[in-house]
């Protein structure tokens, strides 16, 4: 565990740890993960490789991010998630330690965590930093991108828990990804869907295994054991599902006119 300034929001501080512990390679992981399987593959990734990510299921690129970050020219790349990174050898950690200084040149007012403005090009701020740097001054040939199925977030589509106790997850082509991303809506906090994120969640909360067992009294009834959890589940689940399913059949424009829309896309924290 290591401190932070408290001045500096917690989104910019991913870096600290790794920098103040460097090793030959350096696994950035965000607190909001769930890991479904070992992650041997994907540091073994780095055997020939500086940064390892995984891509995200948008496209995102801004000309300007190389300018601005005194980078140099831009070339658009995969959009990758800043929530599982990989560093590995020398040139990972230089590329670790001028993510970590480029953080401080965003404007934290303009993010998506304050204003929100959308035509901000660091509007996801460590996340656009980090693509920024990995589409100027990284070789493409130093970065492994990972499909994004193996780290998905919410709402999870086609996924299923194959095994609680383990954790494991599947697709139905028998894909298993590595982590569960929940980078929006937190279970603990909103009321939403009882997904594959929150059941593997509770598991590891409240299951009989599990070295340090969350105080019960303090999990959201939802995400409990027992008759009142299940009947609290019902309804929570029936009234998140019906939002994402109006979301996703309504169009954009009618549902713009309605005030029924949501962003679609959203920073990973």
């Amino acid at each position: 565990i290591v401190s932070g300034a408290p001045e500096t929001p917690p989104y910019l501080l991913k870096t600290i740890a790794p920098l103040r512990h460097p090793a030959e390679v350096m696994v950035l992981i965000d607190a909001d993960i769930v890991v479904t399987r070992p992650l041997a593959p994907v540091i073994q990734a780095t055997a020939d490789r500086s940064v390892v990510a995984f891509k995200e299921n948008v496209d995102r690129f801004f000309g300007e991010w190389g300018p601005q970050l005194d980078l140099g020219p831009a070339r658009p790349r995969p959009y990758v998630s800043s929530g599982l990174v990989v560093f590995a050898g020398d040139r990972g950690a230089e590329l670790l330690a001028l993510w970590d200084d480029r953080q401080s040149r965003v404007d934290f007012d303009r993010s998506w965590f304050a204003r929100n403005d959308p035509d901000y090009p660091f509007r996801f701020i460590d996340q656009d930093v980090l693509n920024a740097i990995l589409c100027t001054v990284a070789e493409p040939g130093e970065v492994a991108v990972l499909d994004t199925r193996l780290a998905p977030h919410q709402p999870y589509r086609g996924l299923r828990i194959v095994d609680e106790a383990t954790l494991r997850c599947a697709y139905r082509d028998g894909i298993e990804p590595f982590v569960l991303h929940q980078y929006l809506e937190k279970p603990w906090i909103e009321p939403i869907y009882h997904g594959p994120y929150s059941r593997l969640l509770s598991r590891l909360w409240l299951g009989p295994d599990v070295a340090v067992p969350f105080p019960e009294h303090e999990v959201p009834l939802r995400m409990r054991n027992g008759l009142r959890a299940r009947l609290h589940r019902k309804r929570v689940d029936f009234q998140d599902l019906a939002r994402w399913y109006v979301r996703d059949v309504i169009p954009e424009w009618v549902a713009a006119r309605r005030g029924v829309t949501r962003e679609r896309t959203g920073p990973q924290t």
